[in-house]
């Protein structure tokens, strides 16, 4: 179910986050800033893609999809099997940031929720150059 007035909604809904994810998913497989990030991913960005769909569904406000077919994301704990230093980060912030540039109509909402997946990105850090940041 969907909530009216949450972001999910104020962005297009459905067709929005996945155009986001796919988008976001083709730039890391072209662009060079990207590689580190890319590196830690398995050859087929397929299950990543629909599962950062179904994250981003649920956390910007529309249906649960990704907690009703996996529970609670833990998402650091779950990104532990990839090593992610600096340089992982800032290439998968440069795929999100040009993916949601592109995909997501500027607002100072879409302001504040790209604040909010910086500030995740970071956390999902584990090598010693970002672990605990």
């Amino acid at each position: 179910m969907t909530v009216p007035g949450t972001p999910y909604e104020a962005f297009g809904g459905e067709a929005a986050i996945r155009a986001l994810c796919g988008r976001f998913y083709s730039l890391m497989d072209e662009l060079p800033g990207a590689a580190a990030c890319r590196a830690v991913h398995p050859p087929s960005l397929e299950r990543a893609e629909e599962r950062l769909f179904e994250y981003l569904t649920g956390w910007l406000g529309g249906p649960p999809l990704y907690t009703d077919k996996y529970g609670h994301p833990r998402l650091r704990m779950r990104h532990f099997i990839a090593p992610i230093g600096r340089e992982e980060v800032e290439g998968w912030l440069l795929c999100f940031r040009q993916a949601w540039s592109e995909t997501i109509p500027a607002s100072p909402l879409a302001d504040a929720i790209m604040e909010k997946v910086e500030g995740l990105a970071w956390h999902m850090g584990n090598k010693p150059d970002i672990a605990g940041s």
